[in-house]
């Protein structure tokens, strides 16, 4: 297992966790595609902690009504 692995792996499984028992309590509100935690998973695999983190971080702060919406991939 490669060190950027290692270093995501927990917040990957937070993500997951936030996604099977604290998201479906609630009703969708993600103003994105893909919603904002996949889109904080497939960061965090394609750019590791640091950047993929920041890239979370600022699309998490931009879902809101007078954000963006729409189709937004990872870059």
């Amino acid at each position: 297992m490669s060190f950027k692995k290692i270093l995501i792996a927990p917040f990957i499984l937070l993500v997951k966790f936030y996604q099977n028992f604290i998201s479906p309590m609630f009703p969708a509100t993600c103003r994105y595609s893909p919603t904002c935690s996949q889109y904080t998973l497939e960061a965090l695999k394609k750019h590791g902690l640091f950047k993929g983190g920041w890239l979370s971080m600022k699309r998490i702060a931009s879902c809101n009504p007078w954000g963006g919406s729409g189709y937004d991939p990872v870059p």
